[in-house]
């Protein structure tokens, strides 16, 4: 006797508390199918059609149904969607490792893996049953009559969603249903993939997560509206025709969703395979010096022991790490295996491809956000069929469906972008090394400040450690002086370059180099204050003041988008002695204007590279010497190679150094000693201006010296004392909810939940638990936020108490106001 086929499947939309994989009866003949394959299942009371993931198939129940005779119940898969699977054993495995590291749903783990444009819409229609007689209609409710009237104009049927506005009925009506069984209509589901055309006009979000969607309801967004705010979300961008092609509206509803300041438009200058032109990109020889030759002999060594290993490569800035790498992946696709180099930002991403174009021409495909869809799903592909060997992107990147890999590199892998934000909150970097541990590849991380983590992983032997000591060439690192702004002068009141940086700048200029500028805050005054009453103005949904912004003229919020005009008065008591204060990255290149008649300067900040190939025009005109003057965020900090910037200037190096969080000091080390070395990175002596109010720290002092390893004694004995990583693990719970008190009972009432079982069943794992308390930012897009932080070891005993307590905390009815997510190790803590 045959037995009839399961399949567990991990159904879309599921939350954390309910998530688990679902038993599926898969009927004959319904062809070949595999795990890997997307599907189309019954959900849920109302069955209705949801996209699930095959993870396995077998001939048992789950442990839950066994023996209960549950088999002949079982509801059957509708349809599979897929012709072939496109995750296979190896990524099926990360999604379960997803599933278990960072707490989300199954589901939301495949998503993470698969480009937008695969992604699936499943289109619920009605139409008329045959046979239905007009008699019939006639004797239904008048609201019943008019769903059967809509539901007879088109053979191919009627949309819910359009059938539903219609009648002026909510989304979540039955009586589409109640038709259906009373056998007047005929349901029809059907799943179409999203694949875009390329266009001139973009579109993104202004914010993501919980805040849109608290901010779609709080400015009344349509149906429509909710279903592009969903696909922009997912995509990062898209261009208008396909968010009209892919959630069936029209460009109103676009220019609606800009109009409430929930996306914004941008253009594009031309649509264009991201890896068909190479500009100019800087040389990189392939002979190495002695010191390089011995790091790639040992990562060679590395890589041909065929087991999986993981290296780090420490070395100044412009030592020629990126030399030692290329020369290694030389070697790896010439044994016909792939790889993927990670960079932290977009930013770094153009001139990295253009590096890489011209040594391996169209071997390389592109990943990053900034694509548009249909462009990602091509490079997908390519790299899906072997045609692209190496992978060059961000975060995402990581999921590259490569087969063969050899080498994963992460460039400059300290920073903390590699670790997401939203569901799955993954951090690259643990990605890598199960990829490489899978695959028996080599990970190899690279920096001129490695993270604390990293280089401890390193000393103690858990990873190798090749070091690069000088610069390539015989270039010397440049001079740093540390300006006191305590006691200098500033030539413009209210400016913040002091005379000591104006006179280097007017030397450097004079020698025909160019400058760079860090201040790493954008827009022009960073808050706006009644000197009458001392009322600061704030964004209305978020507990943050308003930015002013010269470019637009308007004050608005960095973290939901609000907008609002300025206002001559104080909203609290009406006085006009309203004062702009703080500086941003537009106040300073207004500065640079007056200090700098004629001199052309760029601004660099995410103002100014909303276009498409904004990034790769402005630092290539800069490379080719248009502009004098660079000033920009951290974006223009890191991984950039300009060989003609003779100065750089920190204009407020104090801003990071004390944000309470503790990684505050690590995080102003590299970014300090990052910035310097873009100064002098070829035959031409470079130097550097640190304005600072606190000369005396010892944060600034090393990175003035560029002395990363005194700092890391520094800075790891404070870590053992106060039990941070790497001598611990961060659990941070996150609780978030449109009403604070129940926010915050929430977090108290799982902080109990917590106690009880960590002194009673899981006495054996240590846990050190601060108080809930609100986030830095308490509010944000009208939803408050609160925290629970607890410093723990990660093992699996944590995972399993911790899924157990989240678990339990979703289904309290209690609760349902409050939504909950967990992120291990945090880049950044709430």
């Amino acid at each position: 006797m045959l037995l009839p086929k399961i399949a567990r499947i991990a159904v879309e939309q599921a939350s954390f508390h309910f998530d688990k994989l679902y038993d599926y009866l898969l009927p004959d003949g319904m062809g070949p199918v595999s795990p890997g394959c997307r599907v189309l299942v019954p959900f849920g009371g109302g069955n209705r059609r949801r996209q699930g993931i095959l993870m396995e198939i077998t001939e048992h129940l789950s442990p839950e149904l066994n023996g209960k005779g549950q088999t002949r119940r079982l509801k059957p898969v509708i349809a599979v969607l897929d012709h072939e699977p496109f995750l296979n054993e190896e990524l099926l495995a990360l999604a379960r490792w997803l599933r278990e590291r960072t707490f989300c749903p199954l589901f939301d783990a495949v998503k993470a893996m698969l480009p937008t444009g695969l992604s699936l819409k499943i289109r619920t229609a009605y139409c008329l049953a045959e046979g239905v007689t007009p008699e019939q209609t006639a004797l239904l409710l008048p609201e019943e009559r008019q769903a059967a009237l809509l539901a007879s104009r088109s053979r191919k049927g009627i949309d819910r969603e359009k059938m539903l506005g219609e009648l002026g009925l909510s989304a979540d009506s039955d009586l589409p249903e109640r038709l259906v069984q009373a056998g007047l209509l005929v349901r029809l589901d059907a799943a179409s993939r999203l694949v875009g055309d390329a266009s001139l006009q973009m579109m993104r979000p202004l914010f993501t997560g919980a805040e849109l969607e608290e901010a779609a309801k709080a400015r009344g967004c349509t149906s429509k509206q909710r279903t592009v705010l969903r696909l922009l979300e997912e995509a990062g961008s898209a261009s208008v025709k396909e968010l009209c092609y892919f959630c069936s509206v029209t460009p109103a509803v676009a220019a609606a969703l800009q109009k409430k300041g929930l996306a914004e438009f941008y253009q594009a200058e031309v649509l264009r395979s991201p890896c068909r032109e190479a500009g100019c990109p800087p040389v990189v020889s392939s002979q190495l010096n002695p010191e390089q030759q011995a790091a790639y002999d040992a990562l060679l060594a590395l890589y041909r022991s065929g087991k999986a290993a993981a290296s780090l490569l420490y070395g100044v800035t412009g030592s020629g790490k990126t030399q030692v790498y290329m020369n290694l992946i030389d070697q790896v696709i010439a044994d016909g295996r792939q790889v993927i180099v990670l960079v932290p930002e977009i930013s770094l991403t153009p001139q990295m491809m253009e590096l890489f174009l011209s040594r391996y021409g169209n071997r390389v495909a592109v990943m990053h956000s900034a694509l548009a869809i249909g462009e990602r799903l091509d490079e997908w592909k390519r790299i899906r069929r072997g045609e692209a060997c190496i992978v060059v992107g961000t975060r995402s990147a990581i999921f590259a469906p490569c087969s063969q890999l050899g080498l994963i590199v992460m460039d400059e892998e300290q920073e903390h972008t590699y670790k997401s934000e939203a569901s799955p909150r993954y951090h690259a970097r643990d990605v890598a090394k199960f990829r490489c541990a899978h695959q028996g590849a080599l990970l190899l991380l690279t920096s001129a400040t490695p993270s604390v983590e990293s280089y401890h992983a390193a000393k103690s032997g858990r990873y190798s450690l090749q070091v690069l000591s000088s610069r390539y060439g015989g270039a010397a690192l440049p001079r740093v002086e540390v300006v006191d702004m305590r006691q200098e002068g500033i030539p413009l009141e209210g400016g913040v370059i002091s005379e000591r940086l104006k006179r280097e700048m007017d030397s450097c200029l004079a020698s025909e180099r160019q400058v760079i500028l860090l201040l790493n805050r954008r827009g022009f005054n960073t808050f706006v204050s009644c000197r009458s009453c001392g009322h600061v103005i704030s964004c209305p949904s978020c507990s943050i003041s308003l930015t002013y912004h010269r470019a637009n003229g308007r004050l608005m919020c960095h973290y939901c988008g609000h907008t609002q005009a300025p206002s001559a008065v104080c909203p609290a008591c009406r006085s006009d002695k309203l004062r702009y204060a703080g500086l941003g990255t537009q106040r300073v290149e207004q500065e640079l204007e007056l200090l700098f008649p004629g001199v052309p300067v760029l601004r660099m900040d995410t103002d100014t590279t909303m276009s498409r190939f904004s990034y790769e025009n402005r630092f290539r005109e800069f490379a080719q010497g248009r502009y004098r003057i660079m000033v920009g965020t951290q974006m223009v900090a890191k991984g950039l190679d300009f060989p003609q910037v003779g100065l750089v200037g920190v204009l407020s190096a104090d801003q990071s150094l004390y944000s309470g969080d503790f990684r505050s000091f690590e995080n102003t080390f590299s970014l300090l000693t990052q910035v310097v070395g873009r100064a002098g990175r070829r035959e031409q002596e470079g130097k550097a201006l640190i304005q600072t109010y606190t000369p005396e720290s010892y944060v600034i002092e090393l990175a003035a010296r560029q002395d990363y390893t005194s700092f890391y004694e520094l800075e790891i004995a404070s870590r053992r004392m106060m039990k941070y990583p790497p001598y611990t693990d961060l659990c941070l719970f996150g609780f978030v909810g449109a009403e604070e008190e129940a926010v915050r009972q929430g977090a108290h009432q799982f902080l109990n939940s917590l106690q009880h079982a960590a002194t009673q069943s899981y006495r054996d794992i240590p846990v050190i638990a601060l108080d809930p308390s609100p986030a830095t930012v308490a509010r944000v897009s009208g939803k408050y936020r609160y925290k629970l932080l607890i410093k723990t070891v990660n093992n699996a005993r944590l995972r399993q108490l911790v899924t157990e307590l989240v678990t339990a905390f979703g289904r309290m009815p209690e609760n349902r106001s409050v939504s909950l997510f967990v992120d291990v190790n945090p880049a950044v803590i709430l």
